[in-house]
């Protein structure tokens, strides 16, 4: 396999000077860079194949057309999944939940319904269960998290027994404190007690196989942008009989059979929830991720990032005043953090000074950092091209950084 310095090359991005000093890209769980692969193939759509799809009998629409189901095909073996027909193309991992929650939501959810959210969710993962809920009359009741940041699975299967629950909503992974929820358990518990489960997918994707069949779920969402491809492309992974069972969610063009002012029928999945001329270009270019990818050495990612995970733990560890939040014992590679006296902000204005790239505030993950009492935290998340040597530089400077403010 390549070296990782060969690797590094492969993303374009990461060779450039921020305030006179190398790039560090610590931002991945907030979205992740793109390979070479990736830009040269939305150019090629735009350059050579630019037409609209599905419709079209010449010779670029069906080009297009090809390249742009060759995606879905290559997510369903990503994912596992029995069929192409159950990925439906959405603009990200938020459109995909609220899909979910406007369709089978709207058709199944009663007054006096329970949905259980976890208080690790991104606020995507919330508000469109509230809205929901309000509109049904149903109510949303919050799974809790232990202070290690783990969520608290006695008290999710006291809900589970002691409620109606239609639905739970749970990510696999905390953006805000990189968590690794045990979601064969959860999803196999809120099956054993009548309810279905949608797993928030999109900070587990670029860390770890997945397999949608061998956990049983019922949805799963997820970003192209999470997982090396473009912004604006979203997948929702929905068991067959439910996606059928779901009413459309946009009326428009391709997602109907026919239409008249008498009635209209609705297209077959995945096409009845993908109304009107879909983001093409970076679906097709999605499709280049996967074979980037598949070029890698089989568990190498895994690898890698958890050595990352380990060696910026124990570095971070010796600087006086840091207290990690969320210390689970499975976690991907995240670690967010607070320095006694300072405040996050600042502290991410002057690492960015060092051309130091992190993330600080609330992750959109209030609830999660009212349940710490904290305002928000200073987050470092890693990928598999970046480096020790980087991780070495982040600490020497944040070691300033804290000089500096305090």
């Amino acid at each position: 396999m390549a070296s990782i310095e060969q690797i590094r090359l492969d993303f374009p991005v990461l060779d450039q000077q921020v305030n006179g000093s190398p790039l560090i890209y610590f931002d991945n769980a907030a979205t992740t860079q793109k390979p070479k692969v990736v830009l040269e193939a939305l150019n090629k759509y735009y350059s050579e194949d630019n037409a609209n799809i599905h419709r079209g009998i010449h010779a670029l629409a069906e080009r297009a057309t090809a390249a742009y189901e060759l995606t879905r095909k290559k997510i369903q073996s990503f994912l596992h999944a029995e069929s192409s027909d159950q990925i439906i193309f959405t603009s990200g991992t938020t459109a995909s939940i609220n899909l979910v929650a406007q369709t089978f939501g709207r058709a199944n959810f009663e007054a006096g319904d329970k949905i259980l959210v976890s208080n690790l969710e991104h606020h995507s993962n919330i508000v469109p269960w509230q809205m929901i809920a309000l509109e049904k009359g149903a109510e949303v009741l919050v799974i809790p998290v232990l202070d290690s940041g783990v969520l608290d699975l006695d008290a999710y299967q006291k809900l589970l027994q002691e409620n109606t629950v239609k639905l739970v909503a749970v990510n696999h992974v905390s953006n805000a404190i990189g968590t690794i929820n045990p979601i064969q358990e959860m999803i196999a518990l809120a099956h054993a007690h009548g309810a279905k489960i949608l797993i928030d997918g999109a900070q587990s994707v670029a860390h770890m196989e997945m397999d949608v069949q061998r956990f049983d779920m019922d949805f799963f969402a997820f970003s192209a942008h999470k997982l090396f491809g473009p912004t604006g492309v979203g997948v929702l992974y929905g068991k067959r009989d439910l996606l059928e069972s779901m009413p459309p969610y946009q009326g428009g063009g391709e997602m109907i059979k026919e239409v008249s002012f008498a009635g209209t029928t609705y297209n077959e999945l995945p096409y009845k929830f993908e109304a009107g001329t879909p983001n093409i270009a970076d679906v097709i270019a999605f499709s280049a991720s996967f074979d980037y990818l598949n070029s890698l050495e089989k568990g190498w990612v895994e690898e890698q990032e958890n050595a990352l995970l380990n060696y910026a733990t124990e570095q971070l560890g010796q600087i006086d005043g840091l207290k990690i939040i969320g210390t689970a014992p499975n976690k991907i590679a995240v670690i967010s953090f607070l320095i006694e006296g300072t405040h996050p902000q600042d502290i991410g204005v002057l690492l960015d000074k060092f051309g130091i790239a992190i993330r600080t505030g609330h992750h959109c993950a209030q609830p999660l950092m009212q349940r710490f009492d904290i305002p928000g935290t200073c987050r470092a998340s890693f990928s598999f091209y970046n480096t020790k040597e980087e991780i070495d530089r982040f600490v020497v400077c944040l070691k300033r950084v804290v000089t500096m403010l305090l």
